[in-house]
């Protein structure tokens, strides 16, 4: 059984480490194992507890309730929000649960519920897209493992394909073309995939070639596709610090209008550019297709 530190605990469920202290100091909420050497830790059954206690707690319980609840009465009521799949915050926090598990049914069950009632667009927004920066966020600092994000994020983007699958391309008399690609040293595909899921919904024709595209093969595929637009997305955070190194090096390479989206568009200042689109977040990408 896997273990955990206070610290772990702490990006798992989005609680500060003296917060959860503070609960075991004054309502002997899930207090601590130790080790041999007195060393704190918790384990997956210590990890369940809280973040039903937090999902509870984020839904209007006061942690002076919750604490003379039995486990029993707690789980009864996180079982009862867990079928709100419109409760983001919830639905989080269940996702976390099942990917520290390697649990593939509850997380499939988590996406499907998600997606179907609140439509792929939303459910991206709000849940999916915030739950995939808390793994990275926790896989750097190491409270969980990389097969854990790998784990999440295959399931995430296997269900975006069978999304974008099901789509039938509406009939547009003035489409574009896109060319959509990762860059060099860039792999995770979520994003991307969710921006062909969107241009394909808008009736756009797209050219999607995936992860770590080398910088030179760029300008052969503009000459050949003869794109409108091209769209990249960055996300690892290994690239963050040479984001605008990054994007230069990609539009020496292009002579068409460039967007570029992903979580590290809004974390860090990109220079301003000719013919360079940033889009931070979700409603940014949606307003400008409809604009197009």
């Amino acid at each position: 059984m896997k273990t955990f530190s206070i610290s772990d605990i702490e990006g798992l469920i989005g609680i500060k480490a003296h917060t959860i202290r503070a609960w075991e100091t004054r309502y002997n909420l899930v207090p601590p194992k130790r080790t041999a050497t007195n060393i704190r830790y918790y384990d997956e059954d210590d990890l369940k507890i809280l973040l039903n206690i937090v999902a509870l707690n984020e839904n209007g319980y006061k942690i002076s309730k919750i604490a003379r609840m039995s486990r029993k009465q707690i789980s009864d009521l996180v079982s009862q929000l867990k079928s709100d799949w419109k409760n983001d915050s919830v639905q989080i926090l269940n996702l976390s649960d099942a990917t520290v598990k390697y649990d593939e049914p509850a997380f499939s069950k988590i996406l499907s519920g998600c997606i179907e009632e609140m439509g792929l667009i939303n459910a991206m927004d709000l849940v999916l897209f915030p739950f995939m920066k808390r793994v990275g966020m926790l896989w750097q600092t190491g409270a969980i493992d990389p097969s854990h994000e790998h784990f999440a994020s295959n399931l995430i983007r296997d269900k975006i394909i069978v999304e974008i699958d099901k789509l039938h391309k509406p009939k547009k008399a003035d489409k574009k073309r896109f060319l959509l690609f990762l860059p060099e040293n860039e792999m995770h595909e979520t994003g991307l995939l969710f921006a062909r899921y969107l241009l394909k919904k808008c009736g756009q024709d797209v050219l999607y070639l995936g992860s770590e595209v080398p910088y030179a093969d760029l300008k052969k595929v503009i000459v050949s596709y003869k794109p409108d637009y091209a769209l990249m997305v960055l996300t690892s955070m290994n690239l963050g610090k040479d984001i605008n190194k990054v994007i230069t090096k990609v539009m020496d390479n292009l002579d068409v209008p460039l967007l570029v989206a992903g979580s590290l568009i809004s974390e860090f200042d990109i220079l301003v550019k000719d013919q360079l689109t940033p889009l931070k977040n979700v409603c940014d990408m949606v307003d400008f297709l409809e604009d197009l």
